[in-house]
């Protein structure tokens, strides 16, 4: 990547930054999270929380 190809892309995404609202950010960066414990380790979790809530249903 050149130095001018570099430049472009910073100021393109500085532009981004500056048009889009501070909500729509953080909405945008939140949204495409998933949990930190799924993230590291997997479905175990989930599965525990799923088998937690039929515990708690009886």
């Amino acid at each position: 990547m050149s130095f001018k190809d570099w430049i472009t892309y910073v100021i393109e995404k500085m532009v981004w930054f500056m048009e889009t609202p501070k909500k729509d950010r953080k909405a945008m960066k939140y949204a495409s999270r998933e949990p930190w414990a799924y993230r590291w380790f997997g479905m175990i979790p989930m599965s525990m929380k799923i088998a937690a809530k039929k515990v708690r249903k009886r």
